[in-house]
């Protein structure tokens, strides 16, 4: 039998005032998630939702030269995204929902204030909340309205105002709040508390007037890091990270701005503190990476944009003795569309439409690259980018190796292999070279005789 425990607000706030010295202490905020150390629980996992309000577009010359630039991400489509996850949460009625960054398209206040509002609505169906920001988010100088026939400049936010916005959505019951970062500390279960991460750089922001796509943990987040760790040990609990940019690489042709940028220190922190599941985001891949750290497997699970083709968001489920069982589910639009009687063609066939606009899309790219083999037909350009079409959309998705079985062994594949060394025919190659064929699913058990750490 496991020994019950419950550690009272009183000691745990002493404890941490002790341990974390100047770091500030929060009370954590009763009626939240709060899970005895004997139960299951469920929690999903959104990334990248981008959010653009309504009232930062509308369908003129400005917005229609941003999307014709886009990188597979249905900007205009993320509300109605939202309240098909939204109606998903309601269904399904998970513990709590935690969110990987890039919240906001750029960081629009009107578009942060839009999603607030979304996110207090599914807090009211009794589901926790719990945010950190993405590279988009904060002081970004891209915040932009796309009004009329050329883009106007918005209104971004600061660390404070960000701070202020999203402080119901796991900063105000924080067990811990990390004084260098817009990190914290969260315990939505007696045994199982979340490491919520700030990766972003944001401090060069204004300076270069653009956002900085890479992340880092600062050495004194990565010391708070570390004081979390000792005290989740001193209490028999595990601890699951929650960031922006990856932990460990995703890709070996993509990685320079999305893996952190001090992430060998930040493994070895990690492995000293018993984490073993890091979430994240910001790749737009559906992808799940493992790296050791001394005899434990650290696991890096990168959930799929929930903006961009196939549309999907995580599901985690933990079963006591069992341990903790990872799945992704693609968000329903057409039928929520249906529900909603929404008059609007792509919405109503929203899975075969997000499809075909998210291969125009990434198409582009490659149609440049291909076009500058000068040696190539145009009928052959055509079949190699078919086939960068099909294995891509498999690959966000999060299948790889023999799933691709069936557009690599052909003698089209054999011939897109033979061309000129170029970053279509890199990123085809790839594909082939990943740990897992589906990275959709994945089993993390713990031991059963101490269920506050996993094997």
């Amino acid at each position: 039998m496991k020994k019950y425990r419950i550690i009272s607000l009183l000691l745990l706030n002493l404890m941490l005032l002790m341990s974390f010295g100047c770091v500030k202490v929060f009370r954590y905020s009763i009626g939240c998630a709060e899970i005895k150390s004997d139960e299951d629980f469920t929690f999903f996992i959104v990334s990248d939702i981008h959010h653009l309000t309504k009232e930062g577009y509308d369908n003129g010359k400005a917005f229609r030269e941003y999307l014709d630039t886009g990188d597979g991400k249905l900007i205009q489509y993320s509300g109605e995204l939202l309240d098909a996850l939204t109606r998903d949460i309601k269904a399904e009625q998970p513990d709590f929902v935690v969110f990987t960054g890039d919240l906001t398209c750029n960081g629009e206040r009107k578009s942060h204030l839009d999603l607030v509002k979304r996110l207090k609505a599914i807090e009211d169906e009794g589901t926790c909340v719990f945010v950190v920001p993405g590279n988009h988010d904060v002081q970004n100088p891209w915040a932009i309205d796309y009004i009329g026939d050329e883009p106007q400049k918005g209104s971004m936010i600061s660390n404070d105002e960000y701070l202020n916005i999203y402080s119901p959505f796991g900063y105000e019951g924080a067990v811990s709040r990390d004084t260098d970062s817009l990190s914290y500390l969260a315990m939505p279960t007696e045994d199982t508390w979340l490491l919520m991460l700030d990766s972003t750089i944001t401090n060069r922001n204004v300076a270069k007037q653009s956002p900085e796509q890479g992340g880092e943990l600062k050495p004194q987040t990565l010391k708070w890091i570390e004081q979390c760790g000792n005290l989740a040990k001193d209490n028999n609990v595990r601890l699951i990270a929650v960031m922006h940019h990856s932990l460990i690489d995703h890709s070996h042709i993509l990685n320079e701005n999305y893996t952190l940028e001090n992430s060998e220190e930040a493994v070895k922190v990690f492995g000293r503190c018993g984490i073993e599941i890091v979430l994240t985001g910001h790749v737009h891949i559906q992808d799940i990476k493992s790296c050791q750290y001394e005899d434990k497997t650290i696991y890096d699970i990168a959930t799929s944009s929930l903006v961009v083709y196939p549309h999907q968001y995580g599901r985690m489920d933990y079963t006591y003795g069992r341990g903790f069982d990872y799945r992704t589910v693609m968000v329903d639009v057409g039928k929520w569309s249906r529900q909603e009687q929404v008059d609007d063609e792509v919405l109503l066939n929203f899975e075969t439409r997000s499809m075909e606009l998210f291969v125009e899309q990434c198409g582009r790219m490659h149609q440049r690259c291909l076009s500058r083999q000068d040696d190539l037909s145009e009928e052959d350009r055509k079949v190699y980018l078919d086939i960068i079409d099909r294995m891509n959309i498999l690959y966000f998705a999060g299948y790889r190796n023999e799933a691709l079985s069936g557009i690599v062994n052909t003698e089209a594949f054999e011939r897109l292999k033979e061309i000129k060394p170029c970053f279509t025919k890199e990123y085809a190659m790839s594909m082939l070279e990943d740990q897992r064929t589906d990275n959709n699913v994945l089993h993390i058990p713990v031991h059963e005789d101490n269920e506050g750490s996993m094997q």
